[in-house]
Formats: structure tokens, C-alpha cells, sequence
């Protein structure tokens, strides 16, 4: 796929690579500047460091920015499309709208790392066709090669050096099925809680894994967050997942996790991070569940559908 400029193109995704302070206050400040002067809004969701130093650097120019902490409101990567990026995009009908997304930065877990490059491969169906650009900064001096040639895979263009190309390497789709894997296990010797569902018995599938996680240390604040993704998603599982499912709860890394096994096959991999339509019924449930959720990581085929969820056990700062 070739790139083609925002003057034939509405939706524009570049990747740009930094290697220090310098180098990104370059590259983003002027993407931000950029579009202030070309009137257009502008939002910035990165890191809190970097969020700090782009306040800094910008100035007087800063109260026309909207800030957002990434490591807070995208912590999720599957909320990020639906809560950020089309809220902002959405806010601003009938005006191309500008936004700086830093989704992957050295500090993502691995469990966290396969979420962030789905979402960003499926911000290129999400935005296509619309007047938005998204530059996504990429620090290439601290993450992995393997992040950076992933990078290349999911923008059509990428910046370096203050130079931009075309990716030669540039196959979204082919990104969304490589991390679409089996999750791994839980960890060895972990006490893991598992009960089979059907329609009669999802109250106490609710109910088994709140207690669960009551006794796992969740935090008071976080149970009415957990009883209702869990309430959503094993419905799913009972309408569209072949009638029955199993939810299975453990401790790991500070989290309590959870997950529904099932016999559905989930086709669209935007489900769950488009805004709902008002108005309409349905479409809910698992964007619901992104939204209470500190991660949800997803395998899906023929054979079924696993998904699951993180919550920090303490409640965010």
C-alpha cells in the first residue's frame, strides 16, 4: 500500500521515531504546532514524563492543547479508540482534527505489548476515510527492535531522523492475526478458581468471581467495576457464544485476572471499540467491558473464544 498525502487521503498515521528528549520535543512539537496554526484541534495522549516535557516545551501554546495521561486512560490499549481518540475525533464534527497517541513506550508489561500493536493496526480501520491524523512516537532508542519493526507493520508512514517514507513493511491486518494467539496460562502454583456456566447459573458465576476477588485483595472500589464486565461478558457467552461458557479467576502481578472460555467465534475485531450508536440496542457489552477493565486481551477462532481481564487490585491514583 502506498502512502498518500492528508490532500488525497483523510486519515493520515504516521509512526515517528525518537532516540532522545531532543529528538521527540522536535518531531512532536512541531506536529503540534503544526496543526494550531492550521486551526485545527489538537489533542495529545502520551506517557506522563512526556506529557510534562510537551507542556514545557509548547508554552503558550499549551492551554490550546488538550493533555491526556496515557498510562491512565489507555492503559487499556482496547479503550483507546472508542474513549480517546473517537471521543476527541467525534467532539469535532466536520473539522480535520489532530492527535499525538504514544500507546507503547519501555514501561508496557508483556502481557500488555500484543493489545497495543492490535489497536495500533486497528486504528487504520477505524479512522479510514476520515479528516484525522494521528502521529504515533515510537522511542526507538529503549524499545525492543522487535516494537519498532512492528511499528513499521502497522503505519503506512514513518518519520525517522526528520525524514519520512512510505513502510514497505506496512500489513495491518496481517498484525491483528499474528498476536491473535492463545493466551498463556496462569502462573505455576497460582490457586486458580474455574466454574462452568450456563443461562441459569450466571448469577453465580457473577457472584463467584467478585467473592473471588474480594478474597484476592481487590480493592472495595473496584468490585462494582469487576461484578459488571463480568455480568456483560458471560452474557455474551450464553447469546452469542453457544449457550455456555467458563470463568475462570486468579492473582497474578498485582492483578486480579479473569477470564470467560466459549464456543463463539468473534469475526470483527473492532467489536468492542466502537462508540455505541444511540439510540440502537446492543453493542454494548464488551466496550463496556474495555472500559472497566486495566487490560483485556482476546483469542478468538473457530474453535472459541477466550477473553481476559486485568484490574489492578489497588484502585488507580
Amino acid at each position: 500500500m502506498n502512502h498518500r498525502t492528508a490532500a488525497d487521503e483523510p486519515f493520515v498515521h504516521p509512526a515517528l521515531f525518537y532516540r532522545d528528549p531532543d529528538e521527540y520535543l522536535s518531531g512532536v512539537g512541531a506536529f503540534v504546532r503544526a496543526g494550531l496554526a492550521a486551526d485545527e484541534p489538537v489533542a495529545v495522549v502520551v506517557p506522563r514524563v512526556n506529557l510534562e516535557l510537551l507542556r514545557g516545551e509548547l508554552g503558550a501554546d499549551a492551554p490550546s492543547v488538550r493533555f491526556t495521561d496515557m498510562e491512565e486512560a489507555g492503559r487499556n490499549p482496547g479503550r483507546i479508540i472508542p474513549r480517546v481518540l473517537r471521543a476527541f475525533a467525534d467532539a469535532h464534527p466536520g473539522r480535520r482534527v489532530r492527535i499525538v497517541g504514544e500507546p507503547v513506550w519501555a514501561g508496557r508489561s508483556s502481557a500488555e505489548y500484543p493489545a497495543c500493536v492490535q489497536h495500533e493496526a486497528l486504528i487504520n480501520h477505524a479512522f479510514a476515510g476520515r479528516p484525522v491524523t494521528i502521529l504515533c512516537p515510537y522511542d526507538a532508542s529503549r524499545l525492543t527492535p522487535r516494537a519498532v519493526t512492528d511499528a513499521y507493520a502497522t503505519h503506512p508512514f514513518v518519520i525517522d531522523g526528520g525524514r519520512g517514507a512510505p513502510s514497505a513493511s506496512y500489513a495491518p491486518d496481517h498484525m491483528v492475526s499474528a498476536y491473535n494467539q492463545p493466551l498463556p496460562g496462569p502462573p505455576e502454583a497460582t490457586d486458580v478458581l474455574s466454574f462452568d456456566f450456563d443461562d441459569a447459573l450466571l448469577p453465580d458465576a457473577r457472584h463467584m468471581v467478585v467473592a473471588r476477588a474480594e478474597s484476592l485483595g481487590l480493592a472495595p472500589a473496584r468490585r462494582v467495576d469487576l461484578a459488571l464486565a463480568v455480568g456483560e461478558l458471560t452474557a455474551n457467552s450464553v447469546v452469542h457464544g453457544g449457550g455456555r461458557g467458563t470463568v475462570r479467576v486468579w492473582a497474578e502481578d498485582g492483578h486480579v485476572v479473569w477470564e470467560v472460555r466459549d464456543g463463539g467465534h468473534i469475526r470483527d475485531p473492532l467489536a468492542g471499540r466502537r462508540p455505541a450508536r444511540p439510540g440502537l440496542p446492543g453493542g454494548r457489552g464488551l466496550l463496556l467491558v474495555h472500559a472497566l477493565s486495566d487490560l483485556v486481551r482476546t483469542h478468538t477462532g473457530p474453535d472459541g473464544t477466550t477473553t481476559r481481564c486485568h484490574l489492578r487490585r489497588a484502585p488507580s491514583p
